[in-house]
């Protein structure tokens, strides 16, 4: 997300040619889909991790310029927020003991940053929603420096031609107006990459809609926004809110947010591309000098720049991606379902848990998403959010049942038998999954635990923010354990 861009403003004949030039890629992907081979004969696995900076006593930290000099490690990048930062982890076959790479890889990554953002008054936390923000941080002064960022900030408020509303009701109640985007950088993530063909992709896409419920009541982690307690995931519903395009009227019309579970199962990647190009205008209308089609009429291979770009303007929960990587094209299944944290062997657990289940479901013959319906899938995935490790959600041939019973009875065995299809080590597989397991057993994750312990210093003290300190200092001393969070105390 955090490319440079070099033109800020848009005339009408630029969306007239942006329009044209998207529909020209669409039509050579099409081609492409028929035509060309996509690497997919050894598949990578890839994870990225967006991060919040705290100072010493667990404010928020607006300094990511500052850290990312520090840390100088080109796989940290800006986020929207200058108290954001993301890494960027490198590929991994899940054959090659890929898990224990990628943990090993993140922890040292996340080691050596801490230890030289601290030298700038900086702390690294990994949390779906930082606690600590105030309204005074919901300005367009915290947006990073990146031109894109206000760039983007300022198209979506220009679509929408009225401020932000951010309306939550969970345990408590939020209202709030922001007059840019930067509510958006509250939101941390977790993103999972697999890569598929183009064969399979619409299977995994099926299959990481189904399970999406299921991943957010086990993975919850941000239960407070503004000093106020909301969702267990309140990541969600601020994510929806905070990017939306559309005022009153056009929701009532039925006009489709740019924050979409989507409407129905797919049969092909492609329906996805179309309906981002039928459904939603440009944000950021830019156009490349390549001819697509005359690209890939060369046999070459096209790097589509206009249909990728509208493509990450679009935030599916589960996002469909193309790529070229040394001139061969790829697809990929972005799983953007999850927050970040509380740990690296969290992360990990979760992990493998997703890749496991949704191989064994988008190679089972009798696919989940034929006995169950889309809407029952997203009306699993807003419960999640709402109520976390507690909720009850839908499942075919069971009916409702609390999600932590769900995966201990019938999805940690699948997605054993999936890692297992991936070629992982039987010690990698028992030791991720059994994190899984023993957080459904306790009934403990990381919105929880957040949760439970604000509540019992708010016994010992009427100022809130001072709770919510003093718990995110817990909470980060915790993370750097790397134990994971069903044995916190």
């Amino acid at each position: 997300m955090g490319e440079e861009v070099a033109q800020q403003e848009f005339s009408r004949e630029d969306r007239t040619r942006y329009r044209e030039k998207v529909r020209r890629c669409l039509d050579v992907f099409a081609r492409m889909l028929r035509d060309a081979r996509f690497d997919a004969d050894d598949p990578m696995t890839g994870l990225e991790i967006e991060l919040n900076l705290v100072d010493d006593d667990g404010n928020p930290s607006l300094k990511s310029s500052e850290a990312l000099g520090a840390i100088a490690d080109p796989s940290f990048q800006t986020e929207l927020g200058q108290f954001n930062l993301e890494i960027n982890v490198p590929p991994k076959q899940l054959h090659m003991h890929g898990f224990t790479a990628f943990e090993e890889g993140v922890r040292t990554s996340l080691n050596t940053a801490e230890e030289n953002a601290r030298a700038v008054g900086a702390h690294l936390v990994m949390i779906g929603i930082l606690p600590t923000l105030s309204e005074g941080h919901m300005s367009p002064a915290t947006i990073s420096p990146n031109p894109r960022y206000h760039l983007l900030s300022d198209q979506i408020l220009a679509a929408r031609g009225e401020d932000i509303v951010i309306d939550i009701a969970g345990v408590e109640r939020l209202r709030t107006t922001s007059d840019s985007i930067v509510p958006e950088a509250a939101c941390t993530s977790t993103q999972f990459h697999v890569q598929v063909s183009p064969e399979n992709f619409p299977a995994y896409w099926n299959a990481s809609q189904a399970i999406a419920g299921v991943q957010l009541a086990l993975g919850a982690n941000s239960p407070v926004l503004l000093g106020k307690e909301l969702w267990r995931e309140t990541r969600i519903a601020l994510f929806e809110q905070a990017t939306d395009t559309r005022s009153e009227e056009l929701k009532a019309q039925g006009v489709r947010p740019r924050v979409w579970f989507g409407e129905r199962w797919i049969n092909s990647i492609f329906d996805l591309f179309e309906e981002n190009v039928r459904y939603f205008p440009a944000l950021l209308p830019i156009v490349e000098d390549e001819d697509p089609v005359a690209v890939f009429e060369k046999g070459e291979t096209p790097h589509l720049a206009e249909l990728r770009l509208h493509n990450g303007t679009i935030y599916r929960w589960n996002r469909p991606v193309y790529d070229v990587v040394d001139g061969t094209p790829h697809l990929r299944v972005e799983n953007r379902v999850l927050p970040a944290g509380p740990t690296v062997a969290d992360t990990m657990a979760n992990a493998a848990f997703y890749f496991g289940l949704v191989r064994t479901l988008a190679e089972h013959e009798r696919p989940l998403w034929s006995q169950m319906s889309f809407s029952a899938a997203e009306e699993n995935f807003h419960v999640a959010a709402r109520q976390g490790i507690e909720a009850n959600v839908y499942w075919p041939g069971v009916g409702q049942v609390p999600a932590t019973e769900l995966v201990v009875r019938r999805l940690l065995p699948m997605a054993r038998a999936g890692l297992d299809a991936w070629g992982v080590d039987a010690e990698e597989r028992d030791r991720l999954l059994g994190i899984i397991e023993q957080r459904c057993l306790t009934g403990q994750n990381g919105a929880s635990w957040f949760a439970d312990r604000m509540h019992r210093h708010l016994e010992s003290t009427d100022d809130r923010m001072d709770a919510l300190r003093t718990t995110l200092n817990e909470y980060r001393a915790h993370m750097h354990t790397n134990e994971p969070v069903h044995t916190w105390e």
